[in-house]
């Protein structure tokens, strides 16, 4: 993030990751709303960090690359967050974030959140701060996310932002902006609120949201990266693009009785033995990166 703006797609599994690695991506986001839903819930909180923590480690051990993982609330007060760190870490994560969502939280895109009060979450990035130094000398990032430009307005979140910096933020997550000038201005504010230079590498570093259907309109990476983000996360778009496929897939098969008709759409035998680097009848080994 130092070097540029980096790419963040949201894998959900092992073989995802393996694909998002195999195209060149520098890093990968295991998102909270992505995992919930391959398992079949809805984003409100119900996958256990023993379950997310499994996640994790296929994503990192599959790609070998960097990994960013969503903790959502951190399951709990200021002691469950520590935890979480440390397992998060021993999984094989880089660096998570928190929101200061009250439980159950909602996807970030929605109406009607509710938040912590400020100092209840400046408490849990105080504490994963120093997890972080605890199990990796500081190097795991700890990403604070607000919600607060749709609950308390616009110069709140910044407020919050700059709160979370002073506790011990690597990163500032500023959830559901809505246009490129709010990024900008975000951006901007939080530079005067904390006395730093956001990209210089002495004040943190910001991430963006690019999901799809959301409050935040398609930008390019690059646009972004002219608005001062060092990191932006596709979250939910390969099982968005998977599941799409699948509905289609699972009604033309229904309806026909046969895969015929979708034979070409299909990853071949062959494509999926090489994205796992599967010769059949030679001694697999671990492919890393």
């Amino acid at each position: 993030m130092d070097r540029g703006t980096v790419g963040l797609p949201g894998a959900f599994n092992g073989l995802v990751a393996r694909a998002a690695a195999d195209a060149g991506f520098e890093g990968l986001y295991v998102s909270g709303a992505a995992v919930s839903a391959s398992f079949g819930v809805p984003d409100v909180g119900l996958v256990t960090l023993g379950e997310f923590a499994s996640v994790i480690e296929q994503v990192a051990r599959a790609s070998g690359l960097p990994v960013l993982a969503d903790a959502d609330t951190g399951f709990g007060e200021a002691e469950m967050v520590r935890r979480t760190v440390f397992e998060y870490h021993r999984a094989g994560a880089a660096g998570l974030h928190i929101e200061d969502q009250v439980f159950p939280k909602r996807c970030g895109h929605l109406d009607g959140k509710e938040l912590i009060a400020t100092g209840d979450m400046v408490n849990k990035v105080r504490y994963a701060a120093e997890a972080s130094r605890a199990c990796s000398g500081g190097a795991f990032v700890v990403c604070a996310r607000t919600d607060a430009r749709h609950v308390e307005g616009f110069e709140a979140a910044v407020q919050r932002a700059a709160a979370y910096v002073a506790a011990g933020a690597d990163m500032i997550f500023p959830e559901g902006l809505e246009s490129e000038a709010e990024f900008a201005r975000f951006a901007e504010h939080l530079r005067t609120a904390t006395g730093a230079k956001v990209r210089s590498g002495r004040g943190p570093y910001l991430l963006a949201n690019m999901t799809e259907f959301g409050k935040t309109p398609i930008t390019p990476i690059a646009r972004f990266a002219e608005l001062g983000y060092h990191a932006v996360i596709w979250p939910v778009t390969t099982l968005r693009a998977a599941m799409g496929e699948v509905t289609r897939i699972l009604a033309d098969l229904k309806r026909d009785g046969t895969v015929q008709a979708f034979l070409p759409r299909l990853q071949t035998r062959q494509q999926l033995y090489g994205l796992l680097r599967y010769k059949p009848g030679v001694e697999w080994e671990w492919p890393g990166r």
